[in-house]
């Protein structure tokens, strides 16, 4: 808990969000659980948020619907994976959307909410006014897609860039420089390391199984995820400032 409300008073301290706002979370709390059942038993709307695997969000998903109330609305934060396929792990199909805030989702305007096949009208509306009540900019997916709607976009990008480097010889610094340079706040593969590279790599492994063979994971994140057992294996261990991106953002692989 220390750690978010340091960060909280990081993101004050630079204007991202308000000091009343802060203090409002400091003194209601955040309650914190160690199991499924007692967290979801009175609440009325859930997001799931567990690693981005099937086999632990299914799981996840029917412990949740088992425990909560027969009214509330389970969601999904998936920004990848099948709200239609999630929706057969809980009880009530058309009580399930996708919900998915970008990350952080402190400071990113954006959420999508997916429509399932299952999915009913209330429970869209209920999750889109959920968000913009959160100050939220919402898209909705009406159609259960891969990637939905800004990750399906993305992931080329992201193919691409891997084979850039496997292929072509550019290295992830160059490929950032020249982002940065172009206009973007992020290089790609910077941003790559703060979402993380098992994640990248999961996702682009369902894209993988459910779109096509070219969005297989690059060879060096392939090294990379074998290398370490960290979470974050592009960066070098320390935090760099925006001026210093010259760097390279992977590892020598």
């Amino acid at each position: 808990m220390n750690l978010i409300y340091q960060s909280l008073d990081k993101f004050a301290s630079k204007g991202k969000i308000s000091e009343e706002a802060v203090a409002k979370i400091k003194e209601s709390g955040i309650t914190t659980y160690t199991s499924i059942a007692e967290a979801v038993k009175d609440a009325q709307f859930i997001v799931e948020a567990a690693p981005k695997r099937m086999d632990i969000k299914n799981s996840t998903l029917t412990q949740i619907s088992a425990a909560c109330s027969p009214d509330a609305v389970i969601s999904t934060n998936s920004s990848t994976m099948s709200i239609t396929e999630f929706s057969k792990a809980v009880e009530k199909p058309e009580r399930f959307v996708g919900v998915h805030y970008f990350f952080p989702a402190v400071l990113m305007k954006l959420v999508e909410v997916i429509r399932g096949d299952a999915t009913s009208d209330e429970t869209t509306a209920f999750a889109k006014a959920y968000a913009e009540h959160a100050g939220k900019t919402v898209v909705v997916a009406q159609k259960d897609r891969p990637g939905f709607i800004a990750n399906r976009i993305v992931a080329p990008v992201v193919v691409y860039n891997g084979r850039m480097v496997d292929r072509d010889g550019f290295t992830p610094a160059d490929i950032d420089l020249s982002m940065i340079k172009n206009g973007q706040k992020m290089g790609p593969m910077e941003l790559a390391d703060f979402t993380g590279v098992d994640v990248t790599s999961f996702c682009q492994d369902y894209y993988h199984e459910h779109l096509s063979p070219e969005y297989e994971p690059s060879n060096a994140a392939k090294k990379l995820l074998q290398s370490t057992s960290s979470a974050r294996r592009l960066l070098h261990g320390r935090k760099r400032s925006p001026r210093d991106r010259r760097e390279p953002v992977y590892r020598q692989v």
